[in-house]
């Protein structure tokens, strides 16, 4: 947008955007909508469905079976080459359809914040969609509104605007018609309006001079281009681990290779199909399908509780955050102002109630008092307002500040009505509060003719301003001592977390509404105003706390509510650091600063963004809330970044990774819990189905080894894979949470998935397999127990009655694994304290996965299709002999590992 626009007349902006008073025709509209395009900030956009598509083939897992699918067909197993492209594709198209649906509840995200505009379109007003708003537009603002576009102001009445999303300044901007140096701050550009503030109270009438990417807010959107896209900690052990087991497949196809064609005399063609079962066997199919449902599930519950997961991964992360860097106001408060206590007449008044409700009394050492002894003060505090009653989304409600609502709303409590005060005491005019004066003034006639001014604002600046008090209905002089008594009091207020407000009022007062006004005044007392904690923050807090999670408070109060309220709430800092002070500290000392403060109080978003880099370079995974448009960059660097779905802006939503629809600090406490619950899941089925990648690597490299050859085809690998184990892995990600996934330590930020004990478990479970299986096979191949020969040439060991064969030899073992699956799953959630009826899911995805193999052995077209014969009774004796085998084997395992190793 241009610069300039907040310097020239009225007249000129007219002429430079071809539009006038009354507006632009549709037509025109129409044509500048064209030219323009819409009125949106042109944030990332969503991933096209062709790029999620090909996303699915960058794993280096996926190629290892496309390579294998290819050296079947070239080898003429084209079954089998087939069987293994259709696994391919059933994972890459489920991967997809995940994907896709993540991009499309960012979608559903973006049409949540639409918006509508009031502008006047060829002569007349027209609430129109607020993308369609183009320069030259003239439109129509008022208290409640977001600024739909940057815009000059034309007239106004009484206009503040929040521009704390924009500028993070807290405090309301008085806006009026005019020029402005050109040199003026964006802050100070009091006759421009930007798009996504809020108009605090008042109205005006504006032209639209920048829309979409061409506004202030659209200027910081693009520098979020070159934030950091950052990857999670899961995201990237996934990627490493696809790697190794690439690479570990070469090897060891290498060494059978060589082993085979160099030193054996193997059948090349043999050692080829030996190669593909490696690689076969080496990948965990199911792995990519079982992760990204299981996080999709995730997605689904935290949704289920407010909080939207724009992007699947960080469901993991989320349960790895050791900080948790938080807003105050909406997020651990009501954010509804509620007067609780009142001065007045030289005493403390008690006021009860909360939020809008008007219903209330007025109590004394908790005797309820009439109104009398306050109606002054309240009085004031409802005439000098500019509060009012409207409709917001489709209801009734007050719309202003919400200080002044407070102030209103307790007025009501006394029984006044603003409606009978304005006739009794119409306004003659009014001076504005602003940040600099820090009060407001208001002129009233007085029901006999005279003339009244009631001031109010912060209790410093309207106290100096005093020279006389009311007390008990009279006006008495205002003394040094009693000045000091007041003093005091406001600052035991502060220290109780109220904000107050100093009250006073001129009797006879010049008629001419200005800074005249607000001397000689007569003091009428304070009113101290309370934004509620949200009653479950403070449990919630505790949880977090006793997780291991330290929570910080950011906010831009001052220290002394900043200090009140965080402990009130649990969060009790030994010392509370100002924004001031962190300006003043080095990288070093700030380092220092955040191993004992967890309150920051007048801070702003780039002391926000210093805390989180600060908190990264000591190693920390954290969790960072924001709202405004300048919070953004610090979402979105952030591990996991929290922006407020009520409050927040598009930007800072597009910058986020999960947005809560509440603004309920209790949601992202929720939002851990789910996450660590995931990240458990997450490690028992990524240890369920490497341990079986393991014995089946195990497996066919130690049967190749010892002559004879293949032990289990790669077909039956992929069945064993993607059904009979991937079945059970995909309940596995909806197993409940352990009891205490909340009283234990965050892991450490570079500890990943795969841990020192989960190693030692796929490796300890690869070996027992392959212990308690090449017996079976070796009995049903070769004739006897041991593949050795005495002096006849006959087999050592137990003979079986029956003929042996490869093809039944592979059979058993591929049963076997089959059945182990069970043995396995209950050993890998033993540690976690789970039941194996806990999970119902569980229970049926096994005694599904039992009757698909059944239907795999004793039907024709399983035994055409995986090359196996049925068993009988002494089959599966033996079969269970090695199981239980197996079993006693995990066991000990088990309790040896606990000596070791960390539960979790």
């Amino acid at each position: 947008m241009d610069d300039a626009w907040h310097t020239r007349p009225i007249a000129d902006v007219y002429d430079a955007l071809n539009t006038s008073e009354t507006g632009l025709t549709a037509e025109e509209a129409g044509r500048r909508l064209e030219r323009l395009g819409p009125n949106k900030v042109e944030t990332e956009e969503g991933i096209s469905p062709l790029r999620i598509l090909a996303e699915q083939y960058s794993s280096a897992l996926i190629w290892v079976l496309i390579v294998a699918a290819a050296v079947m067909a070239l080898v003429g197993h084209t079954l089998d080459a087939g069987v293994i492209l259709g696994v391919v594709v059933f994972i890459t198209l489920f991967g997809f359809v995940q994907d896709y649906r993540a991009e499309q509840s960012i979608a559903a995200l973006s049409e949540l914040s639409t918006t509508h505009a009031l502008a006047r379109r060829g002569g007349e007003k027209s609430e129109i969609d607020a993308r369609t708003v183009v320069p030259g537009d003239v439109l129509f603002v008022e208290s409640g509104d977001i600024v739909p576009a940057d815009a000059r102001v034309v007239e106004e009445s009484n206009l503040s605007v929040d521009e704390s999303a924009l500028t993070g300044e807290s405090v309301g901007v008085s806006k009026e018609a005019g020029v402005v140096d050109a040199e003026s701050a964006l802050a100070d550009r009091r006759n421009m309006v930007y798009k996504d503030t809020v108009v605090e109270r008042g109205s005006a009438r504006v032209v639209v001079v920048g829309t979409g990417s061409r506004t202030e807010i659209g200027r910081i959107a693009t520098a979020l281009e070159d934030a950091e896209e950052r990857q999670t900690p899961f995201q990237a052990e996934m990627d490493r681990l696809g790697r190794i087991i690439a690479a570990g497949v070469v090897v060891i196809v290498t060494l059978i290779a060589v082993v085979e064609l160099a030193i054996g005399d193997t059948e090349p063609l043999t050692v080829f199909l030996t190669a593909v079962g490696v690689a076969v066997s080496a990948v965990p199919e199911g792995l990519p399908a079982v992760v990204t449902l299981s996080l999709a599930l995730g997605a689904r519950r935290m949704a289920e509780k407010n909080a939207l997961v724009r992007r699947l991964p960080i469901v993991e992360a989320l349960g790895s955050v050791d900080v948790i860097c938080t807003d105050k106001t909406g997020t651990l408060t009501e954010e509804e102002m509620t007067v609780t206590r009142i001065v007045a007449g030289r005493e403390t008044v008690d006021v009860t109630g909360t939020g809008y409700d008007t219903e209330g009394e007025f109590l004394v050492d908790g005797e309820s008092i009439g109104r009398e002894r306050v109606v002054e003060v309240l009085r004031c505090g409802m005439l000098c307002n500019n509060v009012d009653v409207g409709t917001r989304d489709g209801e009734r409600t007050y719309l202003g500040d919400p200080t002044e609502i407070a102030l209103f709303v307790a007025a009501r409590k006394a029984g006044f009505d603003r409606g009978d005060l304005d006739e009794r005491f119409p306004r003659l005019g009014e001076v504005d509060f602003t940040s600099t004066r820090k009060r407001m003034t208001t002129l009233h006639e007085t029901p006999d003719g005279g003339r009244v001014a009631y001031t109010k604002g912060a209790p410093e600046t309207v106290l100096e301003r005093c020279d006389r008090e009311l007390v008990d209905g009279a006006v008495v002089e205002l003394t040094d001592e009693r000045r000091e008594e007041i003093k005091a009091r406001i600052e035991s207020f502060a220290e109780d977390a109220l904000r107050v407000m100093g009250f006073a009022y001129r009797p006879g007062p010049p008629a001419e509404a200005s800074e005249e006004l607000e001397s000689e005044l007569v003091f009428l007392g304070l009113q101290g105003m309370f934004d509620p904690p949200r009653p479950e923050v403070p449990g919630a807090i505790e949880a977090c706390q006793n997780a291991g999670i330290d929570v910080v408070m950011i906010t831009g109060d001052n220290a002394v509510t900043a200090r009140a309220i965080g402990r009130k709430i649990g969060i009790d800092s030994p010392r509370v650091v100002t924004g001031p002070e962190l300006d003043g500290t080095t990288d070093e000392e700030l380092a220092d600063l955040l191993e004992e403060v967890d309150v920051f109080a007048r801070t702003t978003p780039e002391h926000k963004t210093r805390i989180l880099r600060t908190l990264h370079s000591k190693g920390h995974t954290v969790a960072m809330t924001g709202d405004g448009v300048n919070d953004a960059p610090a979402v979105k660097n952030a591990d996991v970044g929290i922006a407020m779905g009520i409050r927040g802006t598009d930007v800072t939503e597009q910058a986020s990774d999960i947005v809560l629809l509440d603004d309920n600090f209790a949601t992202i406490r929720d939002a851990v819990h789910g996450g660590r619950r995931i990240f458990d899941n997450v490690r028992k089925f990524v240890n369920y189905l490497l341990s079986g990648n393991g014995g089946e690597v195990t497996m066919i490299f130690t049967g190749s080894m010892a002559g004879f050859g293949l032990v289990i085809t790669p077909i039956q690998i992929l069945w064993i894979n993607v059904v009979t184990d991937g079945v059970p892995a995909l309940s596995l990600g909806v197993d409940p949470a352990a009891e205490d996934v909340l009283d234990r330590p965050p892991r450490p930020r570079g500890e990943g998935v795969i841990t020192k004990r989960i190693v030692t478990s796929i490796v300890g479970i690869s070996l027992f397999m392959t212990v308690c299986l090449l017996p079976l096979f070796t009995i049903n191949f070769t004739g006897g127990l041991v593949p050795g020969w005495d002096l006849t040439g006959t087999p050592l060991g137990w003979t079986p009655p029956y003929e042996p064969s490869r093809e039944l030899a592979q059979t058993m073992v591929f049963t076997g694994f089959v059945v182990m699956e069970i043995v396995r799953i209950q050993a890998i959630r033993f540690r976690y304290g789970l039941g194996l009826l806990s999970n119902r899911w569980l229970v049926l995805a096994v005694a599904l996965t039992v009757s698909m193999q059944l239907l795999v052995l004793y039907t024709y077209a399983g035994q055409l299709l995986f090359g196996v014969e049925p068993l009988g009774l002494l089959h599966w004796a033996q079969i269970g002999v090695s199981a239980l085998v197996f079993t006693l084997l995990m066991a000990v395992f088990v309790k040896v590992q606990d000596r070791y190793f960390e539960r979790y």
